[in-house]
């Protein structure tokens, strides 16, 4: 007779830093009921994943189970916890919970991809909670770089546990929930089994810092700027959009807000009463009237995406708007690993429009969202969980959590994506493991990372690309030469004659010695006009292109 257990099965952000999608699920094996919380995207880079749109987590597993699915769960809107729910929704099908800011935000989302919002149902905070199947699941208050941040208490029939989505221990985080040291201690009095806990900043040694911190130094940048000031930090950091929108109207700037995600979280954060005392903000065309001492562009970018504003400004004019010698720019924000190229050259085009560029290398104008070594283990001595199960972080993040709870005598397991945990029983078991991947979104079309699309893709902008094309008449006959088509390539090589020339010159000489066998054989004929042309170039420039063979026969 099979036993009921609980079982833990991160899909993304386990491992990694994104992409955050975790199954939790009880009952009998292989027929657990199923609760999901989050459903995130990553982002894409030229180098790895170049044209990609957004990278999802691979839900191949949890739709071949949806009939199982009592509920999701979204902890937070950033990107990273909530990009994915437009895109997924329709394939798994189940009732959505959330905040009212997240579920505004969910619900956008919803609609952009021509789904029902009404699937988003708008929960209440701790001690109100949500029957989901087997599990009952509430949301508790905690403080991060977005309102209405939650943990999440979901308690089964073999015991408590607490997921924490991203967090931090502020008291004073200028807007949301301030942390709540006591509401906590009541939800873990009675024991916790399992704590799945943020990983992000387990490498940093200092107490992490409150967002009020901040106020009196952007103040004081607000106030002894000369010209035009530009800030920019994450969109979704609602908090800090108030700090610098605060400091600016107390030095007398107007607020001009420049990016559609910006005004998307102002305009969900009014919505739900959450910002009700938000400087009044101007419009582009108005701030073109409005002296530049006078004048704040709270602006999109501060990771240096191509066609956001930040990097609009640093191009020229936009939206009738122009830096120029004297102004200030200020990046109020954290670059994300991965992302310095595309800010440092930001930062180069501003100072060459003479721009005074302000970054938060002293740590005087951003505070990280999430919790430090010494905050992480304030949750532990809080919570007091039998086991530390790491999560939101890259493996030696993980490891490294793991490495803290079991100095203090908790068991601790490294969950990556794809291990399903069993927590029945007294100590954590690894089951299963699940295949796991990413998902591409190409435009318009989802792509598995692993079809070839982004890996020829890849190929063609490191060796460029040629297309052969033969015509073969009715007698099994070339009729005339075959000819080139490059791209990305070279024009000469090293015999200072046309590339193109040299290709056609050899590719001809090879269908002059051709036997029939080999131009009545399609597979043996593009395999070898593709040879000849690797050949040929790779003496020619030192590439090996990619080629594309069109033969046309007639009759």
């Amino acid at each position: 007779m099979s036993h009921d257990r609980l079982i833990y099965l991160p899909l993304g952000g386990a491992g990694e830093i994104g992409m955050n999608a975790y199954v939790y699920g009880f009952g009998p094996p292989e027929r657990e009921r199923l609760i999901v919380v989050d459903l995130g995207v990553t982002f894409p880079d030229m180098d790895g994943t170049p044209g990609v749109d957004l990278i999802l987590p691979d839900i191949a597993w949890l739709e071949e189970r949806r009939d199982r699915i009592e509920a999701i769960f979204i902890t937070h809107a950033h990107e990273d916890h909530v990009g994915a729910i437009g895109h997924y929704w329709e394939r798994l099908g189940a009732p959505v919970h959330a905040r009212a800011f997240t579920a505004n935000i969910a619900r956008r989302k919803l609609e952009e991809h021509g789904l029902p919002p009404k699937v988003v149902t708008t929960a209440s905070i701790w001690p109100e909670t949500i029957k989901a199947g087997p599990f009952t699941v509430g949301f508790l208050p905690v403080s991060h770089s977005i309102p209405e941040s939650s943990a999440l208490v979901i308690d089964s029939p073999e015991g408590r546990l607490i997921h924490t989505g991203d967090f931090k221990i502020d008291t004073t985080p200028v807007l949301g929930d301030p942390f709540d040291r006591a509401l906590w201690e009541g939800v873990a009095k009675d024991g916790v089994k399992a704590l799945v806990c943020d990983s992000t900043n387990v490498f940093s040694p200092l107490p992490g810092r409150s967002e009020a911190t901040l106020a009196p130094e952007v103040e004081t940048l607000m106030r002894e700027a000369t010209g035009m000031v530009v800030a920019t930090t994450f969109a979704s950091n609602v908090a800090r959009l108030k700090t610098l929108a605060y400091a600016a109207s107390k030095a007398g700037r107007s607020i001009c807000l420049l990016g559609r995600a910006m005004r998307r979280m102002v305009e969900a954060a009014v919505e739900v009463g959450i910002l009700t005392d938000f400087p009044p903000t101007v419009s582009p065309e108005d701030a073109q009237t409005i002296p530049r001492d006078h004048l704040l562009l709270l602006v999109t970018g501060s990771q240096g995406e191509r066609r956001a504003a930040s990097a609009q400004l640093a191009q020229g004019p936009y939206l009738g708007l122009r830096l120029k010698e004297g102004d200030t720019f200020l990046f109020s924000s954290k670059t994300i690993p991965g992302n310095e190229r595309g800010v440092i050259r930001i930062m180069n085009q501003l100072s060459e429009l003479g721009v005074d560029v302000v970054d938060d290398a002293g740590g005087r104008y951003h505070v990280s969202g999430h919790a430090n070594r010494p905050d992480l283990e304030t949750m532990h001595a809080i919570v007091q969980p039998q086991i530390l199960i790491p999560m939101h972080g890259e493996h030696r993040h993980l490891r490294e959590h793991v490495k803290i709870a079991q100095s203090k005598g908790m068991a601790g397991v490294v969950a990556v994506n794809g291990m399903m945990i069993d927590l029945s029983g007294n100590a954590p078991r690894v089951v299963d493991y699940v295949e796991t991947g990413r998902t591409y979104l190409d435009g318009t079309v989802q792509i598995g990372a692993l079809d070839g699309v982004v890996r020829d893709r890849i190929r063609m902008a490191l060796n460029g690309h040629v297309t052969v094309t033969l015509i073969i008449d009715e007698n099994d006959e070339p009729l005339g030469d075959p000819w080139c088509e490059v791209m990305g390539l070279p024009v000469t090589g090293r015999s200072d004659a046309a590339l193109v020339d040299v290709l056609e010159e050899d590719l001809s000489q090879f269908l002059n010695r051709a036997d029939d066998k080999t131009l009545l054989d399609e597979t043996k004929l593009e395999k070898e006009l593709k040879r000849i042309v690797r050949q040929t170039a790779q003496a020619e420039i030192g590439k090996k292109p990619e080629v594309t063979v069109v033969v046309s026969r007639l009759g």
